[in-house]
């Protein structure tokens, strides 16, 4: 065993304890031999040369163990989930195969075995989520949906570990994943304080000054907050003691990712936040009296503070799809503050805390495991149509967006994300009717199939016989089902389409009593710039392709073929379309794409936003148009990009020398002196590596501030030059834009 694969004191201590904290927590589930089996394979583990250490000197033995421990404590999952586990790393690493575990440990264990398996092998093809395989990483999921909770468990479990991680790349990476597949995950299921320590661990790792600039702002704060919610909390505890209601209260502060949001989108500082604070009033009532009493508590807080009818939130009567039932109200407190309460019960709460593994407990009260099998079936269906870099989009959005409840003519209730559309509504009811919808009508007005629903409508959709989906419906559906059956039908047309166009040429070949060889034929298409036989048959369908130009294209074909003409003429670079694969063909043979003069294949170019340089730490971002765009790592708008597209970041670094010339916007501020302009432009201008290209210069109560834009090669001779600019005296500080 290496040094680097050696268990270390600490790590065997926490072997042991963990293993005893897992038996304690299992001891009514598990079977008579589970913990002695179990024991004995870990101890032989221990010492193998299999278990290697990951990107950030995890242990896999440790790092299974505390997910186990996160997977029964905090998530409330019992044996199957908690053996899946721990058996997952011996199973990869080759100790024991899946039958071993079915063998040993039954069916429900190596089903998750397998699960966790599957999604190893995505990971070690390809460490970060891309289009190619997150749709093979979501088949994993629905096998069994406990594998989604285990995997969100073990991202938590890296998640804790990974902030004094040397590998800054890995680890930026794997915050960026948690951000934008993981939380949203965790959040659609229900695990809302996973979601939250996901959220805020992100910003930690990707918006470091961000994240402590608040820390720092609720540390100092703390005192005063605590306070406040003590007064706030008082005389609301003496009413409803008063009302003979059995209760307890906790009093929170919104996460620091949560806050940073708000910050973001009111464009305000810390300080405009203006709802800090929230109160969480949780009930011990019976089943048969949770609502009345939850309205009772909603009563008597109203009666005592004003309310904000708009940040009302009723999800006691119609639960969450994800088993999520709760009262919300914001209601003006104390000093003119702004403060969340959260009415609910102790059930509710354990849902709300351990997501759908509390819910599947309770038999009988609102079962939510059909509802998640419902939206995992609508990613089955849209992997089925392969909507590729679409499905993650629509993906994310079906996870984060809230829910609008409509009706049918018979008062069937459907949930929809919002924002849907009159279509979106008519696929969900079925694809038939969606295919042929025209529109429907609300309150006995007729709407358009466009029209946005609102929570409360009834809905009655109208179709025609002769209605077929069209491409711009894709811009109207917001659903991942509907968008995934308008490809599907569109694809289905176009199939069609091209089978009457080949038919039709047929017909026009034997009409001239030509003779067709498959060989003279694609070479044809080859010669008008099609290489893909559906291609072509799909632009003669579209009418971009006329067929007596095919007729002639083969004739001319066929007489070069026989010697009598010179080569017919190749279609002009100008119109050859590059096929959606070959940048993605050219980037697979690299885990990173590196610049240099001699980089052909790749469309690239370098954003505006940040004007890289040379030298720069860069990515690269794919853009719609299949183009790639370098990037600063710290361009300000890295952080968005990484958070919302974080399956189209690229690695990228700069090779061979620098040649080419850079522009570069430098920002100058300091005390406006006579000739300090002369002596900053002297500057450059003895340089004869770089060039000014402009200067701005604006002067103001004894200061002056400006803009150079220059043109150079490299990092190296833009620090040189920003050091002599600091240098100048009456400068106080030169920054890049």
């Amino acid at each position: 065993m290496t040094d680097t694969q050696a268990l270390s004191v600490e790590e065997r201590r926490q072997i042991v304890e963990l293993q005893d904290a897992l038996r304690r927590l299992g001891a009514a589930e598990w079977h008579d031999d589970d913990y002695e089996k179990m024991h004995t394979l870990l101890s032989a583990a221990i010492s193998t040369p299999a278990m290697q250490r990951d990107v950030f000197g995890l242990h896999p033995l440790v790092k299974d163990l505390q997910t186990a421990h996160i997977v029964a404590t905090e998530i409330g999952m019992t044996r199957g989930s908690v053996l899946g586990v721990l058996l997952n790393g011996l199973v990869i690493s080759g100790q024991l195969s899946v039958e071993d575990v079915r063998r040993d440990f039954g069916n429900d264990v190596a089903v998750i075995v397998h699960g966790l398996a599957r999604i190893s092998e995505l990971y070690e093809k390809n460490p970060i989520v891309e289009s190619e395989n997150f749709r093979q990483l979501l088949l994993s999921f629905a096998e069994d949906m406990r594998v989604i909770l285990i995997v969100i468990a073990s991202r938590v479990c890296i998640m804790r570990q990974i902030k004094d991680a040397e590998d800054d790349d890995a680890r930026r990476r794997v915050a960026t994943e948690a951000a934008y597949l993981y939380a949203p995950l965790a959040h659609k299921l229900g695990l809302y304080q996973l979601k939250s320590e996901l959220e805020d661990l992100s910003l930690k790792y990707l918006e470091h000054d961000a994240y402590y600039h608040i820390k720092e702002k609720l540390n100092a704060t703390k005192k005063s907050r605590d306070a406040y919610i003590e007064r706030f909390i008082e005389p609301i505890s003496e009413r409803l003691t008063a009302a003979g209601l059995k209760f307890h209260m906790k009093g929170r502060t919104k996460s620091i990712h949560s806050i940073w949001q708000k910050m973001k989108k009111q464009k305000c500082a810390f300080e405009g936040v203006y709802d800090l604070f929230a109160i969480r009033i949780i009930l011990d009532s019976p089943i048969e009296r949770e609502k009345q009493d939850c309205w009772q508590v909603f009563s008597i807080i109203t009666d005592m503070y004003q309310p904000n009818p708009k940040r009302m939130r009723d999800w006691l009567s119609i639960p969450k799809s994800n088993g999520y039932e709760s009262l919300h109200i914001t209601v003006l407190g104390p000093e003119g503050k702004w403060v969340e309460v959260q009415i609910r019960t102790e059930r509710m709460d354990e849902i709300a805390e351990r997501g759908l593994a509390a819910h599947w407990r309770y038999k009988g009260v609102k079962g939510g495991e059909a509802s998640v099998e419902a939206w995992l079936q609508n990613i089955r269906s849209a992997l089925e149509a392969g909507d590729d870099m679409q499905l993650m989009d629509q993906f994310k959005m079906d996870l984060y967006e809230d829910e609008v409840f409509v009706f049918t003519p018979r008062g069937d209730l459907f949930k929809l994300p919002q924002g849907a559309t009159v279509l979106d509504f008519a696929y969900a009811i079925h694809t038939k009717i969606g295919n042929k919808c025209t529109g429907g009508r609300i309150g006995g007005k007729m709407v358009t199939l466009r029209h946005v629903l609102q929570s409360g409508d009834q809905v009655e959709i109208m179709t025609h016989t002769n209605q077929v989906p069209k491409q711009d419906w894709l811009a109207v559906a917001k659903t991942g089902r509907a968008r995934s059956k308008i490809r599907q039908a569109l694809k289905e047309m176009a199939a069609t389409q091209a089978a009457f166009a080949k038919e039709e040429l047929e017909r026009k070949f034997k009409n001239r009593k030509i003779d067709v060889e498959e060989s003279t034929l694609m070479h044809t298409m080859t010669r008008l710039g099609y290489r893909v036989v559906t291609e072509f048959y799909q632009a003669l369908a579209d009418g971009r392709l006329e067929i007596n130009q095919v007729l002639d294209a083969y004739m001319q074909q066929q007489r070069y073929d026989r010697g009598e003409v010179a080569p017919a003429q190749t279609v002009s670079a100008d119109t050859f379309q590059l096929q959606p694969d070959a940048t993605s063909k050219t980037l697979k043979g690299s885990d990173v794409l590196v610049i240099d003069q001699n980089l052909s294949g790749i469309d690239y170019s370098l954003a505006r936003c940040c004007h890289p340089v040379y030298g720069d730490q860069v990515f690269g971002f794919l853009t719609a148009g299949g183009g790639i765009k370098i990037h600063r790592v710290d361009c300000p708008n890295a952080p968005a990009l990484r958070e919302r597209y974080g399956y189209r970041i690229i690695d990228a670094r700069w090779a061979g020398k620098g040649q080419n010339q850079y522009g570069v916007t430098l920002r100058i501020v300091g005390q406006d002196d006579l000739g300090i302009v002369n002596n900053i432009t002297s500057i450059i201008s003895k340089d004869e590596k770089i060039q000014l290209r402009s200067i701005s210069i604006d002067s103001h109560d004894g200061l002056f501030s400006g803009t150079l834009t220059i043109l150079l090669e490299d990092t190296t001779r833009l620090k040189q030059l920003i050091q002599k600019l600091e240098g100048v005296r009456g400068v106080k500080a030169v920054t890049r834009l």
